[in-house]
């Protein structure tokens, strides 16, 4: 007695912890655990934070060490030079100078340092990676969004499947029930064939929707497990209560403002035309121009054997100064190079329009879709209501002969179809919710708890 109650209270107890880890917000937070989508969005969050130190390695210091050594061989010869000496020697005029060496040593090595002055081209180049920082950053959010979106939409649609199975259940179980009830009243005569014949084809029907909706079922709780690692056939949803879903919004204008504020589309556009007209100014006739304090210190040696004997050759430099370095013929590179940036920002501009269209649209779809929600579930559960009705009326009917067994079926089946529908439309009208929030870059895991909220076994 005692084992087989430990036994039942642990077996109650890991059931009790499936159906909490299966709500909507955990299954989100097994989610970021365990799909790779998580990881990606991440990685690629941080690949873009790089960008920033580029930015900022562009006006530190350039240093650069060069070395090399090898075999060569060198021949040099001077004629008609002038060979002067101290005073103790005269002038000589009309000398000669040779030197070879032939498969000598040769080493070299050189240290240079470049440090930006001026550099519009350099300038702009530092301000598109900053821009793409940002980009990559607003990007993270919005993939963030779009995943938790995808998410909810994946933990609703195995919601509807399975209430979808079961209601067909439901409906074949009560068609086989009136088929043999036909069949036995056929066989006393009390009903014409027709009867059966409309039970057994409704029978047959169901039970080819119910194979098709076992299937769907199957796809989407396997699609759910994917990404969760959460059992597939252990998931005890939460589907979405009849009063959770109420809520009061603001106006319209109100979440209008607000997208065209912090939408993440239209600011990852808005940030490409900014980049674009970072990209007229590399090419601009200021952008030309260079300004650079260089400094270098190099030696050069070769030595060896040659015609003369043995030979040595030193060079030594050290400099330390400015460069400026001004294009003045490009062949015409520069200026279609300054044309096609202007197209393309003009590109990047109508696109920011067009985003900033979208958005509105976007936003006014999801604000519309909230807004005339709770006046279509009203009249959902007024239709469900109705049909529940009619489907008792229809059965009493049917046992007293006023309805025929297809109008039975009919009302079964359409009692069926109003709570779908019902069921649906809540789902809509949280989905919306979540659309509206993720339009205006609010999408985070405190609205997914308030949708969570509204959850009910």
């Amino acid at each position: 007695m005692t084992s087989r109650t430990l036994l039942v209270g642990a077996a109650l107890s890991v059931c009790a912890l499936t159906a909490h880890a299966t709500d909507l917000l955990q299954v989100w937070q097994a989610a970021r655990q365990h799909d790779p989508q998580g990881r990606v969005i991440d990685a690629g969050r941080a690949a873009s934070a790089q960008q920033r130190e580029q930015a900022a390695s562009l006006w530190r210091p350039q240093l650069g060490l060069s070395a090399s050594a090898g075999a060569a061989s060198a021949n040099s010869q001077m004629e008609g030079a002038q060979f002067a000496a101290p005073p103790a020697f005269p002038a000589t005029s009309g000398a000669s100078f040779a030197t070879s060496v032939n498969g000598g040593t040769s080493t070299r090595w050189a240290l240079n340092a470049r440090q930006p002055l001026y550099n519009v081209e350099r300038q702009a180049q530092r301000q598109q990676l900053v821009i793409s920082a940002e980009s990559g950053e607003i990007e993270w959010q919005a993939a963030q969004q779009d995943w938790m979106l995808q998410t909810t939409q994946r933990y609703f649609n195995t919601v509807l499947a399975e209430r979808r199975l079961a209601l067909l259940q439901q409906q074949q179980s009560a068609v086989e029930k009136a088929l043999t009830e036909a069949k036995d009243r056929f066989a006393l005569g009390d009903i014409p064939v027709t009867d059966t014949h409309e039970a057994s084809a409704r029978a047959r029907g169901l039970q080819a929707q119910a194979l098709a909706a076992a299937s769907e079922l199957e796809l989407a709780r396997n699609e759910l497990s994917d990404i969760t690692g959460l059992p597939g056939n252990g998931l005890q949803l939460q589907a979405p209560a009849r009063h959770g879903t109420a809520a009061d919004i603001e106006p319209l204008a109100h979440w209008l403002a607000l997208a065209q504020q912090d939408n993440p589309m239209l600011k990852r556009q808005q940030a490409q035309a900014a980049a674009a007209r970072e990209e007229v100014r590399k090419h601009s006739a200021l952008g030309a121009p260079t300004l650079d304090l260089v400094a270098q210190a190099s030696r050069e040696r070769l030595s060896g054997s040659g015609d003369f004997g043995s030979a040595s050759n030193t060079q030594r430099q050290q400099m330390i100064g400015l460069s400026l370095n001004v294009p003045l013929y490009t062949g015409g590179w520069r200026n279609a190079k300054e044309q096609e940036a202007l197209r393309l920002e003009d590109k990047a501009r109508a696109e920011v329009e067009r985003a900033r269209q979208q958005v509105g649209q976007l936003t006014r779809a999801a604000w519309l879709g909230l807004q005339s929600g709770q006046a279509r579930l009203l009249a959902l559960e007024e239709a469900l209501t109705a049909q529940q009705a009619r489907l008792d009326a229809t059965r009493l009917g049917r046992q007293l002969g006023d309805r025929t067994t297809l109008d039975l079926l009919n009302a079964e089946n359409d009692a069926s179809a109003a709570e779908l529908a019902l069921l649906q439309a809540r789902i809509d009208t949280l989905q919306n919710r979540l659309r509206l929030d993720a339009l205006v870059g609010q999408l985070d895991t405190q609205r997914l708890q308030a949708v969570n909220n509204a959850l009910q076994p």
